[in-house]
């Protein structure tokens, strides 16, 4: 269904990512809003690990109501707030997208909108 594109030219990707995901024509997009790890009780877990399971699970809520699944993402914008929060976010990921994987941006910045907030993931899924 999609294509993923790897071009022998360049440095191969440093993680489990795809250089690029080409959507094949007639296909839907669903464009997901940055997502936080909270619950809808208002809880936010310490840990940025299960933060981040929490902004998977609430995309794939989003996506469950299009007819879509995490399978169907396509692009993936990852924030952490500190570095040290990388590989907690990169593991969670990592079990959950198996290869090819979407294509993926993961930056560090500086906070979100509540202090207690380490991750947040937007996407775009097809399908």
């Amino acid at each position: 269904m999609f294509k993923f594109l790897k071009p022998a030219s360049i440095k191969p990707p440093f993680a489990r990512y795809s250089h690029g995901v080409e959507v094949p024509p007639g296909k839907r997009l669903v464009m997901c809003s940055g997502q936080l790890g909270i619950r809808s009780d208002d809880f936010v877990p310490e840990d940025a690990g299960a933060q981040t399971e929490l902004c998977f699970a609430n995309i794939s809520a989003i996506l469950a109501e299009a007819g879509l699944g995490l399978k169907d993402i396509v692009r993936i914008n990852a924030f952490v707030s500190d570095r040290t929060y990388l590989q907690s976010y990169m593991d969670v990921r990592n079990r959950l997208f198996s290869d090819p994987a979407p294509a993926s941006t993961l930056m560090i910045v500086s906070g979100f909108a509540r202090p207690e907030f380490k991750v947040e993931v937007e996407t775009i899924a097809a399908g």
